[in-house]
């Protein structure tokens, strides 16, 4: 399971993904999120905005990532 660092209270879920090199765009990151390919916490989510804060695990195309 990697880690992803972020400064601040949160970060956007779609950024997240950008971000941590799971999705080359952002309009791919919106995409795989609206399709329901992404989950947080083990949950399905369908908001491209979804404040993921630090201790959340976010999971897509077979990768773990936990915010800290």
């Amino acid at each position: 399971m990697a880690e992803f660092q972020i400064i601040g209270e949160y970060i956007e879920l779609d950024k997240l993904l950008k971000a941590a090199q799971l999705c080359g765009t952002g309009g791919e990151a919106r995409i795989v999120i609206s399709e329901g390919l992404v989950t947080v916490d083990g949950q399905t989510e369908l908001r491209l905005r979804r404040k993921v804060k630090p201790g959340m695990t976010v999971q897509y195309a077979g990768e773990s990532l936990t915010v800290r």
